[in-house]
């Protein structure tokens, strides 16, 4: 009984050491977050980036817009001379106007794509810049964690949690 009592007494205290030991590294986690879309705003490559796509995207909607119109000329001049055509011709001009019309088709839908890949690769060198600059502001400061709340995915956020968007700007110069 003795021998189990000094067990208990070992056991315990080396769950107590370990206990502390948790506790003291707990103490030790040190937390911010930041708002990663706020401080892409703020850099200045956000903003001819954000050009280029605009510019792109005019320059595709100029070109579906052009497609369109000489689709409307056909559909139009095909309705208005549909009495007076052959078979052979009306099944022509409608084969031609429905190939026409998946081609718009077609284009829209890459369109959609090329933009979509215009802003990753313009947008990608950007958001490299300010992930390495919040890697380093978080090394820098000795965070254990750094969280994005951009994301919507932060649930709570004490009071004792630290924004890094400040000490960010400033690394990058943009204060």
């Amino acid at each position: 009984m003795l021998k189990m009592k000094r067990l208990f007494i070992v056991f315990s205290f080396i769950g107590l050491i370990s206990f502390s030991g948790v506790l003291q590294a707990q103490n030790q986690l040190k937390v911010g977050y930041i708002n990663s879309q706020e401080l892409i705003q703020a850099m200045p490559e956000s903003d001819s980036a954000q050009a280029k796509i605009q510019r792109h995207a005019k320059q595709l909607q100029d070109q579906m817009e052009q497609m369109q119109v000489e689709f409307n000329n056909k559909y139009e001049n095909y309705i208005s001379q549909a009495d007076e055509m052959s078979d052979l011709i009306k099944q022509t001009k409608e084969t031609e106007l429905q190939e026409m019309n998946q081609r718009i088709q077609q284009f829209q839908s890459t369109a959609q794509d090329d933009l979509q890949n215009t802003r990753q690769k313009l947008f990608k060198p950007i958001l490299d810049k300010a992930n390495k600059a919040i890697a380093d502001v978080g090394k820098e400061n000795k965070f254990t964690y750094v969280f994005d709340v951009s994301s919507g995915a932060l649930i709570y956020q004490s009071e004792d949690a630290i924004n890094l968007l400040p000490l960010v700007k400033k690394k990058l110069g943009l204060e």
